[in-house]
């Protein structure tokens, strides 16, 4: 395993861990975190707060784009990668296209509700005018199992 990797699933690991403490605050268990590419520094990292804020838009990646933001004093996150659960939707894909992020690793894939490889796919229309590298299925089967099991037991 290359360093890169390492990194990478590590910061996969991290999305994962506030993936599951989203699922404990009764929330859709997907967990996100945006790193800065140019320090090496996480700036952001949160999980779904849909219900505990009774706001639609806050999903994990919203979440962490507003931190970043905020942080860096930045509209555009240009340096910056994004690690995430599960595929995003389509206003999450087009928040991290308007924030210009550089590149999009996210973990199970949405067939149902995604907007990065179904669905709309955001960033192959014409009208897109950032589109980040995207690398999908990043520890996939860890990501995919903690949404069936939060799904099972809602039933």
């Amino acid at each position: 395993m290359s360093y890169v990797d390492a990194i990478q699933i590590g910061l996969m690991g991290k999305a994962m861990d506030e993936a599951r403490a989203a699922a404990a605050r009764g929330e859709v268990p997907v967990g996100a975190v945006l790193m800065d590419a140019r320090r090496g520094a996480i700036l952001a990292t949160s999980g779904n707060r849909v219900e505990e804020l009774n706001d639609p838009t806050a999903h994990a990646e919203m979440l962490v784009i507003r931190e970043a933001t905020r942080i860096s004093g930045a509209v555009r996150l240009e340096q910056c990668d994004l690690y995430v659960t599960l595929e995003p939707c389509p206003m999450c894909a087009t928040a991290i296209s308007f924030a210009r992020v550089r590149r999009l690793y996210f973990g199970a894939y949405d067939p149902k509700g995604g907007g990065v490889d179904h669905g709309p796919r955001i960033y192959q229309q014409p009208t897109c005018h950032h589109a980040p590298e995207v690398y999908g299925g990043l520890g996939e089967t860890d990501a995919s199992n903690i949404l069936k099991e939060f799904f099972q037991n809602k039933r």
